[in-house]
């Protein structure tokens, strides 16, 4: 297998990886070289998702690829599934939201918090890529406050009716199958599996993006959705439970952002060494310089953040505020990365032909999704002070 060599492994962290992890790295870098990276401006400005690709991801396993084998996953490490958000989210963000979300927003509730019965129907198809899931948590009034949800569920003889409208869906207008949260009459918070084919259930994708083009970003609404009682997640009560999926989902973007940094300071480095001015490579002024030696620098401690965070996963002591740590460091580092990238192109920097603006505008959404930069800071404070500064 051919991989091209990168220059940001300045700390040499691919000595602390193990065959497997190198491997998986190795597998899903070639697909992002070979059947990403040629087409994914195009594909962006048209903002359109590769859905021809979701069976290639499948077969490369890369859907639920840290759930264990006997649901047909792959049940690979943390620090390889890690790496697998990495390398894809060096081709576009997109790629690696629609991987976390089918991964750690469908397949892990199920996993966590689902019936036997459900791991087994559902586990399966969701890594063949037979079914496409979306998570339902967010709403129009209920973001960085989840407990403030509005969508109702009624219980009735035989199941479930619910009624809502959830909002910023990654994967919505293409999913088979939603993970729905909503209360119940005595206000508790609770997992639902819709089948996006019933009556009552439509998405309507979101086009006025200019981030997160190449995702899939819709809005759904649930309108008297008959939920048969087999579909509940009979452990996914309270708050708690949707946490802790977000928890799984930030852990894969913080992973994911150090792979959108690494292609921007390469696409910096390599211009910068070939274009010329003032009769010599921009590379060698002073203010290039500092540049690029700070962009390697935060990615250099990106990388040691999210290995270790990996392996403290592994070994199950991995908490949340240490992921909201990761998250809140890694993604903003990138965003950062992309905007320094943006400017040592000059003018050439806002066009897809190169990648940084497009890594900047998706991480401008990265930096927000899933808990934005001040609400882990209050996570993190609340965590360091024993004093919550939400109430």
């Amino acid at each position: 297998m051919e991989v091209t060599t990168r220059p940001t492994d300045y700390y040499a962290l691919e000595e602390l990886l193990t065959e497997e992890e190198r491997l998986t790295r190795d597998m899903v870098r070639q697909f992002v070289e070979r059947e990403v990276l040629p087409h994914i401006g195009e594909w962006w400005m048209r903002g359109e998702f590769p859905r021809h690709l979701v069976p290639r991801m499948a077969e490369l396993g890369m859907l639920g690829a840290n759930l264990p084998q006997e649901y047909g996953c792959a049940g690979i490490g943390n620090v390889a599934y890690g790496l697998i958000m990495q390398e894809l989210e060096y081709g576009d963000s997109g790629l690696r939201s629609f991987v976390s979300v089918q991964s750690a927003l469908v397949m892990y509730p199920i996993y966590a918090y689902g019936s036997e019965e459900q791991k087994r129907t559902w586990l399966p198809k969701l890594s063949r890529g037979e079914v496409i899931g979306c998570f339902g948590l967010t709403e129009t009034s209920a973001g960085s406050d989840p407990a403030s949800l509005q969508t109702r569920a009624r219980r009735t003889r035989d199941g479930w009716i619910l009624n809502g409208t959830k909002m910023w869906i990654t994967n919505g207008s293409m999913a088979d199958l939603a993970v729905i949260w909503a209360k119940d009459e005595e206000g508790e918070i609770r997992g639902f599996l819709v089948e996006t084919s019933w009556p009552g259930f439509s998405a309507h994708e979101i086009k006025n993006k200019v981030s997160m083009r190449a995702s899939d970003t819709s809005e759904l609404v649930l309108e008297d959705v008959h939920v048969p009682e087999e579909y509940v997640l009979p452990k996914a009560v309270g708050l708690k439970t949707a946490l802790g999926c977000l928890t799984q989902a930030r852990y894969g973007i913080a992973w994911g952002a150090v792979g959108a940094a690494i292609a921007c300071y390469e696409e910096a480095r390599n211009y910068a060494l070939g274009r010329i001015a003032f009769g010599k490579p921009i590379a060698s002024f002073q203010i290039i310089q500092e540049r690029l030696v700070d962009m390697l620098t935060e990615i250099t401690k990106g990388q040691l953040l999210v290995y270790h965070l990996g392996r403290l996963k592994d070994s199950g002591r991995m908490t949340y505020a240490q992921v909201s740590l990761a998250k809140r460091n890694n993604v903003r580092m990138a965003l950062n990365i992309a905007r320094a990238a943006r400017s040592i192109l000059g003018a050439y920097g806002i066009t897809v032909e190169y990648h940084a603006i497009r890594h900047m505008c998706n991480l401008e959404t990265v930096d927000t999704y899933e808990g934005t930069y001040d609400i882990h800071t209050l996570i993190l404070g609340r965590d360091i002070t024993g004093i919550s500064a939400f109430s």
